[in-house]
C-alpha cells in the first residue's frame, strides 16, 4: 500500500493548494470550501481527498487497528431445546374408568405424590374383590393347616401306642405336607392382589373403591387431556404430562467434521431465537455412538440449567464451541461497507486521505469483527463516517 499512499499524497497536496486558493477573495467574491473529491493515481487507483477544516473531515472519525483474540477452530450448529428424559412423566391411566375428579390445570406446579385425578372403575372393584377373597383363603388355609397338623400329632400318639398303623402316619404327614403348600399358594395370591391394590392406590376395605392417579415427580403440568365425567378405555394413551424443567437439555447435528472438537463435559455456547442477544453456557452430556446417514451429523446433548423456567422445549437457537483462541485484527462492525458478495473498509493513508480497501472477514459477529486479510495492526481505519466516503465514491 506505500506506493498507493505516496500517489495519493501527491494528489491530495494538488487538492489541498487547490482548497487554499478557493479561500481567497476574487472577482467573484468568497467560495465555498472544498468539499471531498476523488483522486485517481497514474495506476488507477483511487483515494477520498477531505480538505482540512472541512466540515465533512470532522464527521469521519478514525481508530487504529488492535490485535484481538477471537476462537480457533469453532463448531455452529443448530439447536433445539428438550425435556430432559428423566425428569418428564407422560402419564396414563392405569385402568379404564369414568374420571370423577381432575385436581390439578395445565401450568400448575405439583410435587411428588399430589393427586392429579381419580376415576371410578370396575376394574378397581375387582382388584379389591381379588384382594378380599385371597385373605379369605389364607385363612380359610390356616385353619386348614391347624387341623392338620392336629391330625399329624393325634395319629404319631396313637402309632407310639400301637393304635394304628404306621400308613395312618404317613398318610396324616402327607395331608400336613398340602395343607402347607396350599397355605403358601394362598399367600402368593394374597401378596400378588395386595400389590395390584397398592399400585392403584386403593385403600384396604374400602366399599366403593376410587383410583387416583398421583404425580411421580415434582415440577409442572405442560399437557392435558383429560376431563371429569368422561370414560376412558384407552390405558397406552398418555392423558397428562408432568415434567420437571429445572434443567433441559439442548439437542444439535453436529456436522460430521466438527464432531471431533467437542467432548463430553465441555461447555457449550447457547444462543436463541427468544432471547436475542443473550448467551447461555450448557455441559455436554451425551453424544450419540451413531452418525446419521442422511445428514452427515452426530446428535449431540447438553445439559442448560433452567432455574426461573425462561427456556421451553422446542425453542430453536444455535450452539457454538471453541478450541484455542487466535489474534487477529479487529475493526467494530460499523466499520465494515458491505457491497454485494465482498466487504470492505476504509484506510487513511494519509491526514484528510481515505482508500477503500477490501477485506476477508473471520468466523465471529458481536461488536469487534476479526479480519484474516486486508489490513494490519497499526492500520488507521475509519469507523464513523463510511457511509459518507461511499456516497463520494458513489458520485
Amino acid at each position: 500500500m506505500t506506493k498507493l499512499r505516496g500517489s495519493v499524497l501527491g494528489f491530495a497536496l494538488v487538492i489541498l493548494a487547490g482548497a487554499a486558493a478557493c479561500g481567497r477573495k476574487g472577482a467573484g467574491g468568497p467560495v465555498r470550501p472544498a468539499q471531498a473529491s476523488l483522486v485517481r493515481g497514474s495506476g488507477g487507483e483511487a483515494a477520498i481527498v477531505i480538505p482540512p477544516g472541512s466540515a465533512q473531515l470532522a464527521q469521519v472519525r478514525v481508530e487504529a487497528v488492535a490485535l484481538a483474540d477471537f476462537p480457533g477452530d469453532e463448531v455452529v450448529a443448530p439447536g433445539r431445546i428438550e425435556f430432559d428424559p428423566i425428569k418428564v412423566s407422560r402419564i396414563v391411566l392405569p385402568v379404564a374408568g369414568r374420571i370423577d375428579g381432575v385436581f390439578v390445570r395445565t401450568g400448575d406446579r405439583v410435587a411428588v405424590g399430589q393427586p392429579l385425578f381419580s376415576l371410578d372403575s370396575p376394574d378397581a372393584d375387582a382388584a379389591a374383590s381379588d384382594y378380599r377373597q385371597a385373605q379369605a383363603a389364607v385363612s380359610q388355609m390356616k385353619s386348614a393347616l391347624i387341623k392338620a397338623q392336629a391330625d399329624r400329632d393325634r395319629a404319631a400318639e396313637l402309632f407310639e401306642h400301637k393304635a394304628v398303623a404306621k400308613k395312618d402316619v404317613l398318610a396324616a404327614e402327607n395331608e400336613l405336607v398340602q395343607a402347607q403348600a396350599a397355605l403358601s399358594q394362598s399367600e402368593a395370591a394374597r401378596d400378588h392382589a395386595r400389590r395390584r391394590t397398592e399400585i392403584l392406590g386403593l385403600a384396604e376395605g374400602e366399599a366403593a373403591p376410587r383410583v387416583t392417579v398421583k404425580s411421580p415427580l415434582s415440577g409442572k403440568v405442560i399437557e392435558m387431556a383429560v376431563t371429569s365425567g368422561e370414560y376412558r378405555n384407552d390405558t397406552t394413551t398418555p392423558v397428562m404430562t408432568v415434567a420437571d424443567l429445572s434443567s433441559v437439555w439442548v439437542a444439535s447435528a453436529v456436522p460430521e467434521n466438527a464432531i471431533r472438537l467437542i467432548d463430553l463435559g465441555e461447555s457449550l455456547e447457547v444462543e436463541l431465537v427468544a432471547f436475542p442477544g443473550e448467551k447461555f453456557n450448557a455441559r455436554v452430556l451425551r453424544i450419540a455412538d451413531t452418525l446419521d446417514p442422511k445428514t452427515r451429523a452426530v446428535l449431540v446433548r447438553a445439559e442448560l440449567s433452567n432455574p426461573q423456567g425462561k427456556f421451553r422445549p422446542e425453542m430453536y437457537g444455535t450452539i457454538r464451541h471453541a478450541h484455542g483462541v487466535r489474534a487477529l485484527p479487529a475493526v467494530p462492525a460499523r466499520a465494515i461497507l458491505r457491497r454485494g458478495g465482498d466487504c470492505l473498509v476504509y484506510v487513511e493513508s494519509a491526514p484528510g486521505t481515505f482508500v477503500r480497501v477490501p477485506v476477508v472477514l473471520g468466523a465471529g459477529g458481536g461488536e469487534l469483527v476479526p479480519v484474516v486479510r486486508g489490513i494490519a495492526a497499526g492500520d488507521r481505519v475509519v469507523v464513523d463516517g463510511v457511509m459518507l466516503l461511499a456516497g463520494v465514491e458513489g458520485r
